[in-house]
């Protein structure tokens, strides 16, 4: 009977490990897009349980197993485990077939999440001429937003401020009026571009390292398949 090839077993533990590191890369770069601050107080603001960062959630839910996984890899190659080598090709063949789907759905729906991405931020407009609560939270964070990108209001510009304009235009206001970029309103020289265009933006690019992440998983899950089905196999013939 053959015996397991040296040269298929420590490819394969190798592979795992780096696999495993894969899934501790992931799961940083998930849970740093999700606590970056650019952006993310502003979008999960107001009444919409939606949010643009659920494919960020799901990313840390994936890098997490990818962790065990990895570690089940490696197991299985070096005690050469046809149950581990096993569990690992059922667990990594359901995350390739779920990264499809998810990629089908999410092909399907882009237009749907660009629709709720709009109606999230032109419902949220309310909030900054409101005065309870929520709508100082709201205000608070979209005024550190404005100072940092250099932009005012969140649709129509300083408008969107309403009745709390003179008392917040702070953050909206142009260091001189030479710059191209301003305009009068109500007597102070503030930016004229609202933030929306830089929300989208930041969306936009959170969503990219998403998809870029996801395309290169795939590469090495097939992969990952191959060597574990014919590490399985020669353990099998031994």
């Amino acid at each position: 009977m053959a015996g397991v090839s040296g040269c298929i077993k420590y490819s394969m533990f190798i592979f795992n490990f780096l696999f495993w590191l894969c899934g501790i890369l992931i799961l940083g770069a998930a849970i740093w897009i999700r606590v970056s601050k650019d952006g993310q107080e502003i979008l999960n603001s107001g009444d919409f349980a939606t949010s643009p960062y659920i494919s960020v959630n799901i990313l840390i839910a994936v890098g997490s197993i990818i962790m065990i996984l990895g570690f089940l890899g490696c197991c299985g190659a070096v005690k050469e485990s046809r149950c581990m080598l096993l569990l690992f090709f059922i667990g990594l063949l359901l995350i390739l077939l779920l990264q499809v789907a998810a990629g089908i759905l999410g092909a399907t729906f882009k237009s749907d999440s660009e629709r709720v991405l709009n109606e999230t931020l032109y419902e949220n407009i309310k909030l900054l001429s409101g005065t309870d609560e929520e709508a100082q939270v709201f205000q608070k964070a979209l005024m550190k937003f404005q100072e940092k990108f250099k932009c005012c209001g969140l649709v129509n510009g300083a408008a969107d401020w309403g009745n709390n304009f003179q008392k917040n235009y702070m953050s909206c206001e142009c260091p001189g009026p030479s710059e191209s970029s301003c305009v009068m309103y109500e007597g102070k020289y503030v930016y004229q571009q609202p933030c929306i265009s830089f929300i989208k933006e930041i969306v936009a690019k959170h969503f990219l390292i998403v998809i870029g992440i996801a395309f290169g998983l795939v590469v090495i899950e097939v992969l990952g398949l191959v060597f574990s089905m014919v590490l399985y196999c020669q353990i099998g013939s031994k």
